[in-house]
């Protein structure tokens, strides 16, 4: 099905960088051993399966490694181990690479190491020492190895995962200063640095939270609320007086040491039904009163008053006025 070989260049391994003298195009024994493995399936017709048949020469061999998914704490080493069976006077080439979603990226190419592993990763025989390693190392590196013999040329390869294991960071925790009783309260703590996604505690009064599982201790407890402990919050459906107190949250995911964040008060009061009752009483009696000096004021004429002094005023101002004027006049 000719369609299918427009899948080739994605099986294709990647070109050596563009600084190196190697030739582009790709030895026989590249599309023999590794290109035509994983085309085969898709084009059993195609021509090229006659590749082993005219080139006798070229076999695969078996590469093994230690170790298949490394994990490594962040800033410490990690070693990829990738061996082979090959007699000691053999004229190795080794390459290793990293896979990613964007492509395929050299490692260890031309007996140097190239990118972020510059001067950090040194060869283990065939294999990487990698030191201070960060999260950006994590994931999946091939080992490529050819090696020519008196049978002919061979090749073989090799997949190691590395995980980096990160330790949690401060996490932030949202805590209510304040609650009235029978409302709803939701609690939270979360970090994202950590590498596994960490785990969360809540303690109350540095005593740590049960969780709500309905059997021994925590069903004895008789527990208002429900703490998540994959997510960090804390929940109380309908929470009490008996839930005042100081809180924190603990971030742990087995790498490095745990992390908490600061203590936080949340005081919890009942709805003061009386209280409130009084306060609206006042404040309808001095609306009251208010209304009533207000109508006393108008009976009285108080405002009546005022503008009729205003306009007397008004009036003796215009008269002198036209006084001086006329006197002015007649003069």
């Amino acid at each position: 099905m000719p369609y299918l070989l427009h899948l080739l260049p994605a099986l294709l391994p990647p070109e050596p960088p563009a600084s190196s003298s190697v030739s582009l195009i790709w030895p026989v024994t590249t599309v023999c051993t590794v290109i035509l493995p994983r085309v085969l399936p898709l084009l059993p017709e195609h021509p090229l399966t006659s590749c082993l048949a005219a080139h006798p020469d070229v076999s695969g061999i078996s590469i093994e490694t230690d170790n298949k998914n490394v994990k490594a704490e962040e800033f410490k080493e990690a070693i990829l181990s990738c061996k082979h069976k090959f007699s000691k006077g053999m004229s190795l080439r080794i390459e290793w690479k990293k896979i990613q979603s964007q492509g395929v990226s050299f490692v260890y190419y031309n007996s140097e190491f190239t990118g972020d592993l510059r001067g950090r990763a040194e060869m283990l025989n065939t294999g990487i020492r990698i030191r201070n390693v960060t999260r950006r190392d994590s994931g999946t590196y091939r080992c490529e190895i050819s090696a020519k013999s008196e049978e002919g040329q061979r090749l073989g390869e090799a997949t190691i995962t590395l995980t980096v294991l990160v330790a949690p960071t401060t996490p932030v925790c949202e805590v209510p200063s304040s609650a009235m009783t029978g409302t709803v309260v939701q609690m939270s703590c979360k970090e994202t640095e950590g590498s596994p996604p960490s785990e969360y505690q809540w303690y109350k009064n540095g005593v740590a939270l049960l969780e709500k599982t309905g059997t021994g201790s925590a069903r004895a407890a008789n527990i208002t609320y429900t703490m998540n402990k994959k997510s960090g919050t804390l929940l109380f459906n309908t929470v009490t007086k008996n839930d005042t107190g100081e809180y924190f949250c603990e971030a742990s995911n087995g790498i490095g040491l745990s992390q908490k964040c600061s203590v936080k008060r949340m005081q919890v009061d009942d709805l003061n039904v009386s209280g409130i009752i009084v306060a609206v009483v006042i404040v309808a009696l001095v609306m009251v009163l208010c209304g009533l000096g207000v109508f006393y004021a108008q009976k009285k004429g108080y405002f009546g008053k005022e503008s009729s002094s205003q306009k007397k005023t008004n009036y003796q101002s215009t008269s002198e006025k036209d006084f001086k004027h006329t006197k002015s006049f007649v003069i």
